[in-house]
């Protein structure tokens, strides 16, 4: 059993003496002080192999007398020290939930038994690295963000100066969006045939599910809004959809809550979706669900992949990559792909950032190739009155 004398920290503002002994294999590096509470004479030692881990011991220990905190702590030791603190500001159905997985499966598994002082940039570079071959970019997000947030909290403790996962965070980021262009388009489904034909294989399961697709296509929805969809949503005069909500299965089960970019978003209403949204609103109150499944309940993803034995159906449709996140990723890519400007189709996604909206372009640049056209005929109309200016106007 190990010695606690061996874990006690100086409290702050006690006075250190320190002391040395040599051993064959290292160095017995011993600090003293006398508690307050017991005035008795405490202290803690340390088995050491160089003499520079000797003063580290030491300047360790010093560092304990002015901020309070244990600075040999392990990241584990120090992320439950913590409890919920990085939490803060977090939704707790959802994305609390995701980084809590995130650092319980894959961050302290890696790095939690080093000291949280002792932690670089190059070991979380590495550690990243391994995840890359392992997980999907998501599934990376949910673990670097929480490190990011425990290791915020170490800086606020002055337990480390910086954050080095932040700053890898951010390069590998920011590396990841410059080149996405074009890159979200590979999760496409290629053409509304082929929608059709995946809508009419899930309709043999249920209409449900035909409708669910065909919603999260040409609406560029997520299933969790889609599901999370109102009649009153659907606004006919105008010919749009407005997504304000999600119906989500969160911790302790599904919740109704705001849209991932936390605001409403309207989406046009495409000449092939209209029937199916004159289907679904018929007879029906604003206030009632859109679509339900085939017993009354909310359908999220994990339900239609189970119902519909999704990767079998895709596959026989030679769509074997294709998500079901992928029917938005279609939306997107085929508005790209029709010429809408690109802040109408960040606008129509919720995206916060346009470098995102991007990554529906085609990589061949045709929109450049659609704004010359424009700026072209623009240059070439002959020049109205509206746009002269007269010789003798007073200057402004």
């Amino acid at each position: 059993m190990a010695d606690p004398r061996n874990h006690r920290m100086p409290p702050v503002g006690v006075k250190l003496t320190t002391d040395v002994e040599r051993r064959v294999d290292g160095f017995r590096a011993r600090v003293r002080w006398t508690d307050p509470s017991t005035k008795k004479r405490v202290g803690r030692v340390s088995h050491v192999r160089t003499a520079e881990e000797v003063e580290e011991f030491f300047d360790q220990m010093r560092k304990a007398t002015e901020t309070g905190n244990d600075t040999t702590a392990t990241l584990a030791v120090y992320a439950e020290s913590i409890g919920d603190r990085w939490k803060r500001g977090l939704d707790p159905t959802s994305t609390a939930e995701n980084y809590d997985i995130g650092l319980r499966l894959r961050v302290l598994p890696a790095l939690g038994h080093i000291q949280v002082a002792k932690l670089t940039a190059g070991m979380i570079d590495r550690t990243i690295d391994q995840w890359e071959t392992q997980h999907s970019p998501s599934t990376i997000k949910n673990s670097i963000a929480p490190l990011v947030r425990v290791l915020d909290e170490a800086v606020r403790d002055d337990l480390i100066s910086i954050n080095p996962a932040k700053h890898r965070a951010r390069r590998k980021l920011g590396h990841h969006v410059t080149q996405t262009t074009g890159s979200l388009r590979q999760y496409a489904i290629p053409d509304l045939a082929t929608l059709t034909k995946l809508a009419d294989a899930c309709a043999k399961v249920h209409q449900s599910y035909s409708d669910h697709v065909m919603l999260a296509a040409l609406l560029a929805a997520r299933g969790s809004e889609v599901a999370g969809l109102n009649v009153g949503d659907v606004d006919w005069r105008n010919r749009i959809v407005w997504i304000e909500r999600q119906h989500y299965p969160g911790k302790g089960g599904l919740v109704v809550k705001q849209t991932k970019g936390r605001r409403g978003r309207p989406v046009p209403i495409l000449d092939a979706l209209k029937p199916i949204l004159e289907r679904l609103t018929e007879g029906k109150e604003p206030d009632q669900p859109l679509l339900r499944g085939p017993r009354g309940g909310v359908l999220t993803t994990a339900t239609i992949r189970d119902a519909t034995h999704w990767d079998d159906l895709v596959k026989g449709l030679g769509l074997e990559n294709l998500t079901r996140h992928g029917l938005r990723h279609t939306g997107a890519t085929w508005m790209a792909d029709a010429g809408v400007p690109l802040h109408v189709l960040q606008e129509i996604l919720g995206h916060k950032s346009v470098e995102t909206t991007k990554g529906y372009l085609h990589p061949d640049h045709r929109h450049l190739a659609e704004a010359a056209r424009q700026a072209n005929q623009f240059l070439a109309a002959p020049p109205t009155r509206r746009g002269t200016t007269r010789r003798d106007s007073p200057r402004l």
